[in-house]
């Protein structure tokens, strides 16, 4: 398998991956612009747009839009991250051009009728609803505030009720006009794909649109802080944040092999100190995730609200204590798990087609999966600790508190306990 990668003139990229014996192909565009790019008052823009993509073009309706794949037995989404909005297919090799047609048609040609506006906007606000009632889901949109206020990654990706309530069609072309140019889009394919083809049909797809400069989103800065609401629920909810390296930092893969020793899996010491032994909770996890200028160590768990305090507790007292004792079993087992996971991943088009973007977005290159492995083997059991270290003693931290959590620790609490 190879990797080709193209840029028009006006900045417009093609990375592709073929990948010899599917029969399929993932293709999409990924546009680099999230909710980061958003000013304040169009906080859930990107999102909207999302939704609007598929709700009509001068050429096809929405429903012609949805058969258009599914005649053909594939399957077409999107999503918008907080730094990237991506509209992508799955089809057969046979129905890869189709597919770019209909991807490329819903970005250039959306038509934005005001009454699809309204009627999405209808959508919108039950989804953000529903998100509001789903408290391991809303935790984390107060948990990014706290981290990051005053910043675009710390707000809501689906935005608020009263801004999106108020979104006008201009409000929606201006962000397009100002965010989906050229230089901010990535082609990217992976499975029965034949490159140069891509980029003949690129080239008459999106070789006419103009380059643009290119609006950069403000540095984040990780402040930390608390939120705390308390609400009868029958689970108390906790979600604990830590600064981390960003995406180009070389310390990026030993935080996430130490997320993954303190709380990726069940064999984690989260999950076997707190669930296991003590029975504490069901569910508890860490994860690493990282920005362009920023990152975050995640740990979440649901409890009992007379539990939440001894579980707040034990969770700093084993970030602390992996700082000293972190076995090098532990190690070998968390880089066994990333390394197949990302392998076993990557058996999948869609996958590939994501990583492919996802690399042109960070490196403007796509480092080959043996360089990735290869700086995953090389993390020491000393970079682990290191890591740990930092983390547990000295990061930035936030705290997001749900349900019945009036004797829940504080943030300050808990820093106490970190210092100690």
């Amino acid at each position: 398998m190879s990797v080709n990668l193209t840029t028009l003139p006006n900045g417009f990229r093609i990375v592709t991956e073929n990948m010899p014996g599917l029969q399929s192909a993932a293709i999409g565009v990924w546009v680099l612009a999230g909710a980061r790019n958003e000013l304040p008052q169009q906080n859930g823009i990107a999102h909207f747009l999302e939704h609007m993509a598929f709700k009509g073009t001068g050429r096809r309706n929405a429903l012609q839009i949805a058969e258009a794949i599914e005649d053909v037995g594939g399957y077409i989404n999107a999503y918008t991250s907080r730094e990237v909005t991506a509209y992508y297919a799955r089809v057969l090799k046979e129905d890869v051009p189709l597919a770019l047609d209909v991807v490329g048609d819903i970005l250039r040609n959306s038509v934005f009728d005001v009454a699809e506006i309204e009627t999405e906007r209808g959508v919108i606000l039950q989804e953000i609803g529903q998100a509001l009632d789903t408290p391991d889901d809303i935790i984390f949109d107060w948990l990014q505030e706290k981290a990051y206020p005053d910043h675009p990654l710390g707000r809501a990706i689906l935005g608020q009720h009263e801004g999106v309530a108020r979104f006008s069609r201009d409000d929606l072309t201006g962000f397009v006009d100002q965010h989906y140019n050229p230089g901010q889009m990535v082609l990217s394919a992976a499975g029965a794909v034949n490159h140069d083809a891509l980029v003949k049909a690129a080239e008459a797809m999106f070789g006419d649109m103009t380059p643009k400069e290119v609006q950069v989103a403000p540095r984040a800065q990780f402040r930390g802080g608390e939120s705390r609401t308390v609400k009868v629920l029958e689970q108390a909810h906790m979600a604990l944040a830590f600064e981390s390296p960003d995406y180009g930092d070389p310390a990026i893969h030993a935080a996430q092999i130490y997320s993954t020793a303190l709380g990726g899996s069940m064999s984690s010491r989260l999950f076997q100190e707190i669930r296991e032994k003590r029975g504490l909770c069901y569910t508890i996890y860490a994860q690493a995730g990282a920005y362009a200028d920023t990152g975050m160590m995640t740990i979440y768990a649901g409890t009992s609200g007379d539990s939440m305090a001894g579980l707040a507790e034990i969770t700093i007292d084993e970030m602390k204590r992996a700082a000293s004792d972190m076995r090098p079993d532990e190690i070998e087992r968390a880089r066994a798990q990333m390394k197949a996971g990302l392998l076993m991943g990557l058996e999948s088009p869609s996958n590939r087609a994501e990583r492919l973007a996802r690399m042109i977005q960070i490196w403007g290159r796509v480092p080959g999966v043996e360089e990735v492995v290869e700086k995953i083997d090389a993390v020491t059991l000393a970079d682990v600790r290191a890591i740990a270290e930092q983390t547990a003693s000295r990061a930035p931290a936030a705290l997001a508190l749900y349900g019945p959590v009036e004797d829940a620790p504080s943030l300050e609490t808990l820093q106490t306990r970190r210092a100690a």
